[in-house]
């Protein structure tokens, strides 16, 4: 037949041909008539030899050129073994000082499970609800692609895909999100490949840890943490028929966005977990009755700042890489319960300078509490909202410390053996600054009480008898003392240094503080107690070991003084909280307000000011700005 069409074609074009080439006809005679001479007959195309040896050739030409293209094809497919090497993204844990998750490291919010620790009904809720053939299928379900071509073709659109599990799988791991009839060839090859080399359990431990969930959660062990606060193994049927409902549009079925979306796509899981017999049509019922309660949002911005410091520390010992891949689970020395006290304190301290300074743009807050006998950070706060601005100001920003540094000045000047029941005048002061000029430091607010001891002149913040004090001791022991006590901070070698006009993060000079409340032994911050990996290794962060920065006599000395300073002296906003003692610090203008205090065994720092180093407002020192900040946050830490 086919030959046949082929005939008539071929000769409707000759005859076409035939016809356009005919001399027109006229009636007229020639004016020199000739004889025309006869033309050969012509002849039809003759397949001779040569002319089928050409086709031949050509013909295996193109049959060896498409299956070289197949074989290459074949050939570029990725390597299906690559598979049994699976290593993907896993998250680095925080967890505070109780275990509790508080945040993570992650590019993939990702934390791996094993199979055999899922509940029963887990792996089969995603089979009933994504693949009720998984057991019975090679990785292509030709029915359910068949079902899902008519539902397209019914509803105009592609509304289904009818992908298996294992072509998931595939997708995921071996090949693009590429929409092309190329690469859904790809995936059926490579996913009978799959079920070839991988057990069907296998399979479900990649799908399972694989899949993304929504709301930045990959997996079904962060999908459970990020949607009801719980480990996979805690979860109730209900809960772990939500999750499995999520695969087919994780942002529409989310519990935390569309809970009413997300209650139906339940409904859905349940009856086709009943259908299919993996539970009874009453516990499908009872399940869907009970409901679920999303959980709070666990990575809470109130962490960002301590999260982002404990991340720094890391990479001093881990590559980024690492802390992206590894599955690190990180314990640190964070109190989930003071955080948020801190970040409170912190909000309402500066909320209080803004309303009493109208017109002024609000200023920025920073809070750190150390444990006394230890330096382990229970918490940090650097900033009113790490959403807007991350930078850490309780590690990030060295700022001048004004009053605050005093006791250190003290503390070198008593080590150097001056007699504690020592007396200086407290009156003004001229002192040559180099270059023929003068410098007179003055007290704040010019006020002057003549002579003075060394308690009272603490307990009053006398700035002329702190300048007379460093005369006395010396720069050098100043600041070798100052180093002991774990300034790092570059320190101006001259008597402004009495002053606090060298910058100092709030981390180092809360930390200095401890060594007054301990006997004069001084901890380094720490903020990590032990890293654990994948396999469960256990390795321990360094803790500080502790020194004598001070002699006791001192240091029981410096903190009786500072004690009084709480309650008759600069730091009486901060008295109502037991055993409290510290230490009130205001810059020039009103720039920076501090209050470093130690109280129930906790050394905690506060700082309040400008990221732009412009004034707080009149009257907005350490003592009226600071210190109220730092009480609030004790007063929540007394509590149990």
């Amino acid at each position: 037949m086919m030959h046949a069409i082929h005939v008539r074609s071929h000769q409707r074009f000759f005859c076409r041909q035939h016809y356009r080439f005919l001399p027109s006809l006229s009636t007229k005679p020639s004016p020199k008539s000739e004889p025309t001479p006869k033309s050969a007959p012509r002849q039809g195309w003759v397949l001779d030899q040569r002319h089928l040896t050409v086709l031949l050739v050509s013909i295996a030409g193109v049959v060896t050129l498409m299956v070289g293209t197949v074989m290459a094809w074949f050939h570029s497919l990725p390597d299906i073994q690559s598979v049994h090497d699976y290593r993907p993204q896993v998250a680095t844990l925080i967890l505070d000082r109780n275990g509790r998750a508080i945040d993570t490291i992650a590019r993939e919010f990702r934390i791996i499970v094993p199979y055999e620790n899922m509940p029963p009904l887990l792996p089969l809720a995603f089979i009933a609800a994504e693949d009720s053939r998984f057991w019975d299928h090679r990785g292509l379900d030709a029915w359910s692609i068949t079902r899902a071509a008519i539902n397209n073709l019914r509803s105009g659109r592609r509304s289904q895909g009818g992908s298996t599990i294992t072509q998931q799988v595939t997708r995921a791991l071996l090949l693009t999100r590429e929409k092309s009839y190329v690469r859904k060839l790809s995936e059926a090859i490579l996913s009978n490949r799959l079920e070839g080399i991988l057990s069907k359990e296998e399979i479900l431990f990649i799908y399972l840890n694989e899949i993304y969930l929504g709301s930045g959660a990959y997996g079904v062990e962060a999908a459970a943490r990020t949607y009801f606060g719980k480990t996979v193994g805690q979860l109730t049927l209900g809960e772990i028929a939500t999750l499995a409902g999520l695969p087919q549009s994780p942002t529409n079925y989310s519990p935390l966005r569309h809970p009413e979306a997300a209650r139906a796509r339940q409904r859905y899981v349940l009856n086709r977990m009943a259908e299919d017999g993996i539970i009874t049509a009453e516990a499908a019922r009872a399940a869907y009755e009970q409901g679920v309660q999303p959980a709070v949002e666990w990575r809470q911005s109130i962490n960002g700042y301590f999260s982002l410091y404990i991340r720094n520390q890391l990479l001093s010992r881990y590559s980024e890489s690492d802390l992206f891949l590894e599955g690190l689970t990180v314990a640190t020395t964070v109190d989930s319960r003071l955080q948020h006290a801190a970040t409170m304190a912190v909000r309402n301290g500066v909320a209080a300078v803004h309303e009493r300074q109208p017109g002024r743009e609000a200023p920025q807050g920073a809070l750190v509490a150390l444990e006394t006998a230890s330096g382990r950070i229970r918490a940090m706060i650097g900033g009113t909202d790490f959403n807007r601005n991350q930078y850490n100001r309780t590690v990030q920003a060295n700022r001048q410390t004004g009053s605050a540094f005093k006791p250190l000045i003290y503390a070198a000047a008593l080590e150097q053996g001056l007699p504690a029941q020592s007396v200086f005048d407290d009156a003004p002061i001229v002192l040559p600054a180099g270059g023929g000029k003068l410098w007179r430091p003055g007290n704040f607010n010019r006020e002057y009480r003549g002579p003075l001891n060394l308690t009272e002149a603490l307990v009053h913040s006398s700035n002329v008898v702190a300048v007379r004090l460093l005369r006395k001791s010396g720069l050098k022991s100043a600041l070798r003392q100052s180093y002991r006590l774990g300034i790092t901070a570059p320190l101006q070698p001259n008597l402004t240094l009495a002053l606090g006009a060298s910058p100092v993060s709030v981390l180092e000079m809360t930390a200095a503080y401890t060594a007054f409340a301990h006997r004069g032994m001084y901890h380094a911050p720490v903020g990590i107690t032990h890293v654990r990996n994948q396999e469960g290794r256990i390795t321990p962060w360094p803790q500080s070991p502790g020194r004598q920065a001070i002699s006791e006599r001192t240091a029981t000395w410096i903190n009786a003084a500072l004690t009084e300073v709480v309650l008759r002296g600069t730091g009486k906003n901060a008295a109502g909280i037991p055993g409290a003692s510290g230490k009130t610090g205001t810059t020039d203008n009103h720039i920076d307000a501090w209050f470093i205090g130690s109280a129930t065994g906790l050394t905690t720092g506060v700082w309040l000011g400008h990221d732009h180093s412009t004034s707080l407002g009149p009257g907005e020192t350490g003592g009226k700005a600071a210190a109220p900040v730092w009480k609030n946050f004790m007063l929540h830490a007394l509590q149990p």
